[in-house]
């Protein structure tokens, strides 16, 4: 005896297109700590990609919840990983001079030495309102 086969009801394409939504803002979100540059590609696509899935979730009758939350998610993705990726460009000359530093330094003083060059190389350069929203003053 074989098992009878259920017949598509039309509404996964529109379900699995709310899941990706939220699949691709969760690892855009993830990937925007490890490599911003990637996060804020991956965030577009996240973006697009709920966008694109909320009328497909509202034509099968289906709830957005996915679709919306996948758009919240990827928003907030894409504003963080472009303002981690605007500040690793901005001070690209200093992290550069703190790897040189770094690739020379022999001890754990050196490499000490080499960390508050960099500190004190970014605190010149970015203004105190931004100094603050990081942490460091």
């Amino acid at each position: 005896m074989s098992t009878p086969v259920q017949a598509p009801t039309g509404h996964e394409p529109a379900e699995s297109a709310g899941r990706r939504a939220i699949w691709l803002a969760i690892a855009a979100l993830a990937m925007t700590f490890m490599l911003p540059l990637a996060g804020l590609v991956m965030a577009g696509f996240a973006l697009m990609s709920g966008i694109k899935a909320l009328p497909m979730l509202r034509a099968a009758g289906k709830p957005t919840k996915t679709a919306t939350g996948g758009i919240t998610v990827s928003s907030v993705a894409l504003v963080v990983s472009a303002v981690a990726t605007a500040l690793q460009l901005y001070l690209m000359d200093e992290y550069t001079a703190y790897q040189e530093c770094m690739k020379g330094a022999g001890t754990v003083s050196a490499q000490g030495d080499c960390y508050t060059q960099f500190r004190d190389a970014t605190e010149r350069k970015l203004p105190p309102e931004v100094l603050r929203i990081l942490g460091t003053v």
